[in-house]
């Protein structure tokens, strides 16, 4: 799912942002935001990877909406 990392990104620049103009209170928020963020985008990657109903060559509903299943 590295379609959904700029979100890191742009957090990143949001956080550089607050702590430049003295947001400490934003600036501390921004970075649990990017922790939250981060885990979920991990959690969809791992979601990703998971056979679904025990069958080891199909995988979940394709995010892009090309087809059911991937196989290997």
């Amino acid at each position: 799912m590295a379609q959904n990392d700029w979100i890191l990104d742009v957090l990143s620049d949001l956080n550089a942002f607050a702590v430049e103009n003295g947001l400490t209170a934003l600036a501390e928020q921004l970075d649990d935001t990017k922790l939250i963020a981060a885990a979920e985008i991990a959690s969809l990657r791992n979601e990703a990877r998971t056979p679904t109903n025990g069958n080891k060559t199909g995988y979940g509903p394709n995010p892009g909406g090309f087809g059911k299943h991937q196989h290997a």
